[in-house]
């Protein structure tokens, strides 16, 4: 219902009307399920507008208030509580920092229990284009409110499972309730990826909304269809775009999408759209498109062709200058990840890392090819997916997904994903036997997890200190991943590299050399990674506390494992009781569980002794 600047230009900041690439915008910025809650915060990815290829990322923050305790109840206010979402569209993936700035602006604004006082918006807008206009994309700014160390005491060894899941491109749905408990345990997975939120999220919302208002769902749209949804108010230097949507409902559960209604002001950094005019009154033209779009045919995802190089390299010819100063304005160098050893104790980088444009990727790469290419080419990053956005699961142009959900039918649905991440249980689970045994973890992963494990658990109640230094905090694990990942690829380099490689799982690393974002990091050279060990940062041999962390995995996570504990539960049940059928019970348990461990011992030593061979 208001936007500053205006969304489109040459209409008003109260325009009801979206551009096309952003039907979904309401949605994604007023949560599905949010009248259960107070308060709630949503990270989403909208599409680029104009063939430009940039994600433009959002924050937005939801309130409720009751609408009795308006001093100004305006006209439209008809139920018993208003629902309103403040939402702030970026250049910069600076989604913990934007959401503290938001948090407390949305607070103020409904403390003023008088939404016709927008002035606390525009002045959002100004604050924020100021002050992050010269952000640098490094240090903890970018990673403000993702925390790796409670990913890891949540979810424990299975880290390097979801690891591994977004390595091989999996189609991954992350569900849980409410929304910012969702969107932050995604975004902090993906932050484990060096450099991967700084600079490989830029092509990672490439999709096309449904034309059809049939198609929707019977859902009504916000705006009639225009010809022409080219253009955006261009601001100066502006990175942020403010926006504020609202719906009030009752409280008593009307779900009805209807009486949602959410308009979010925007602007578009120093760059306009196709002859749309910019703020000093000269007219600019945008780019050439330097990648194909994900609607280009399958066999682009499959094959990695030499003249791609070729293409990619006259079409940067063809970038104005202008462009490039912008990338270079908005997003400027960020700190190298180095491929430390292990167990060595990681420092703090203060140095600024060479970033290179990537010929096949299009990303900002560092020395060592990071960030992977994971996110590109159809593979989309959806922290939060509006309902609306449903038919993007089986949309033949999206070939995979790192994607989060709070309503039960995308769970349901399983046949739509590879894997579901259950994060109120902690819980994996792949729907595919193979997939299942490609992920399952070697000895040297076991043992890279329980170190992990062990370092968050022991220093839980240490005082937190600056910098990596501190052992078990979010920048060291983020430093452990980051040498995990280079000695995975300073391994497949290696000649005669079987032994090493079988340390992260063969059958993962065939996989993974299947994938796209492998295909483009190996299509380059990286010198830097001779540097790099080029083994598994807990290889070393079999010993009788791996058989104890292989005892424990399989029995946390095997199904046969899982009937086991049930079997040992229903036998002590069985004990307390007294009688003639406590021998019976007892008997009958204890079979049970013979039968059971019995069963499940032999697959585990057959594994172990594959594994020793």
């Amino acid at each position: 219902e208001f936007s500053y600047p205006p969304l489109k230009p040459g209409e008003g900041h109260d325009s009801h009307s979206l551009p096309e690439e952003w039907k979904y915008l309401p949605f994604l910025a007023l949560p599905d399920g949010a009248h259960n809650y107070q308060e709630d915060t949503v990270f989403f990815h909208l599409p680029p507008r104009c063939g430009d290829r940039t994600t433009v990322y959002g924050v937005s923050c939801y309130r409720q208030i009751e609408a009795k305790a308006l001093k100004v109840r305006q006209a439209d206010v008809t139920r018993e509580t208003v629902q309103k979402s403040v939402c702030v569209l970026s250049q910069l993936p600076l989604y913990g920092l934007l959401q503290a700035k938001l948090q407390l602006i949305t607070h103020a604004y409904f403390e003023e229990k008088d939404f016709s006082q927008i002035s606390i918006l525009k002045e959002l807008y100004d604050h924020m284009n100021s002050s992050l206009g010269n952000t640098s994309l490094e240090g903890s700014q970018v990673y403000l409110g993702l925390s790796p160390r409670d990913l890891v005491l949540h979810f424990r060894h299975k880290v390097l499972i979801l690891f591994k899941l977004i390595l091989l491109e999996k189609k991954v749905l992350f569900y849980i309730s409410p929304v910012n408990r969702l969107v932050g345990a995604l975004m902090t997975v993906l932050s484990l990826f060096p450099g991967m939120i700084e600079h490989g999220l830029s092509d990672c919302s490439q999709y096309r909304p449904r034309k059809s208002i049939s198609e929707d769902a019977g859902l009504q749209e916000n705006a009639p269809r225009l010809d022409d949804y080219d253009s955006v108010s261009a601001a100066d230097a502006s990175n942020a775009n403010l926006g504020m949507g609202k719906g009030d409902r009752k409280m008593a559960g009307n779900n009805s999408l209807e009486g949602q209604k959410a308009n979010v002001p925007l602007s578009q950094p120093e760059k306009t759209c196709n002859g749309a005019q910019s703020s000093n009154g000269t007219v600019q033209r945008l780019k050439v498109p330097s990648r194909a779009s994900p609607a280009s045919s399958e066999s682009d995802w499959e094959t990695l062709d030499p003249s791609i190089l070729e293409e990619s390299n006259l079409k940067e010819e063809e970038c104005e200058n202008t462009a490039s100063e912008q990338a270079g304005n908005l997003r400027s160098k960020g700190v190298s990840s180095e491929g430390l050893p292990i167990t060595v104790q990681p420092q703090a980088n203060t140095g600024h890392t060479v970033l290179v444009q990537g010929l096949v990727s299009g990303l900002e790469e560092d020395q060592y090819g990071m960030p992977l290419a994971i996110f590109t080419k159809g593979y989309l990053c959806l922290p939060y997916m509006a309902l609306q956005q449903h038919h993007l699961l089986s949309d033949v142009t999206v070939r995979g997904f790192v994607a989060g959900a709070t309503n039960i039918l995308f769970r349901q649905q399983k046949h739509l994903s590879d894997a579901i991440v259950e994060i109120e249980d902690a819980q994996v689970q792949i729907h595919d036997p193979e997939l299942r045994k490609i992920l399952n973890p070697t000895t040297a992963d076991l043992r890279f997890s329980d170190y992990l494990v062990k370092h968050v658990t022991e220093n839980r109640d240490d005082v937190f200190l600056d910098g990596t230094g501190w052992e078990g905090g979010d920048e060291w694990i983020r430093a452990q991943f980051s040498a995990y990942l280079h000695a995975l690829l300073a391994a497949v380099l290696q000649p005669d590299n079987e032994k090493i490689l079988s340390d992260f799982g063969t059958a993962f690393v065939t996989a993974w050399k299947n994938t796209h974002n492998y295909r483009v990091w190996n299509s380059n050279k990286h010198p830097a990674l001779a540097e790099v060990n080029s083994s598994h940062p807990f290889q070393g041999q079999y010993s009788v506390s791996d058989v104890k962390l292989r005892l424990s995995h399989s029995v946390q996570n095997s199904e046969r494992g899982k009937k086991i504990g049930n079997v040992m539960v229903s036998t002590s049940r069985n004990v307390v009781q007294t009688g003639k059928a406590v021998g019976q019970s007892v008997g009958g348990a204890f079979t049970s569980a013979k039968s059971a461990m019995s069963s499940w011992f032999s697959t585990f030593t057959h594994s172990t002794q594959s594994l020793g061979d």
